[in-house]
């Protein structure tokens, strides 16, 4: 079950990365690894300037947090208590998700996965990870 575990956290590192190198390099744009570019028109390109410069950092962070799920694939034992922490903080960007209040687009297909996986599906694994602590390490 530790080999399940840890390819679990490689590849959910490995998507994350993905994402967030999608948003940190493309910015409020994207680089369209999530579908079409040209959702929105900017009427002020200064304040655009400063608000995709905040995407950007927003999104390495996330890309960061990624990074932080491969290692801890590769050092479960030594990384146990920074997962934990990663998936508390994906857990919090699913309640913020909810604060919008707009439920026909967080209930719809294109945001409804990505909320029951920071709801759920990285919670259940954080539960998995504190379970896990005394396995063996194969």
């Amino acid at each position: 079950m530790i080999v399940l575990l840890r390819t679990i956290l490689c590849l959910s590192g490995l998507g994350i990365v993905a994402l967030g190198l999608n948003v940190g390099l493309g910015g409020f744009a994207t680089l369209g690894l999530q579908g079409p570019t040209d959702f929105f028109t900017v009427t002020d390109p200064t304040a655009f300037a400063v608000q995709d410069n905040h995407i950007r950092f927003i999104a390495g962070v996330w890309g960061g947090v990624g990074v932080l799920f491969i290692l801890g694939a590769a050092f479960l034992d030594r990384m146990r208590p920074v997962l934990i922490g990663c998936i508390l903080l994906i857990f919090m960007g699913g309640l913020a998700r909810i604060s919008s209040t707009d439920w026909p687009v967080l209930t719809g297909a294109d945001i409804a996965p990505s909320l029951l996986m920071e709801l759920i599906v990285f919670p259940a694994i954080g539960l998995w990870i504190m379970r896990s602590m005394g396995q063996s390490n194969a």
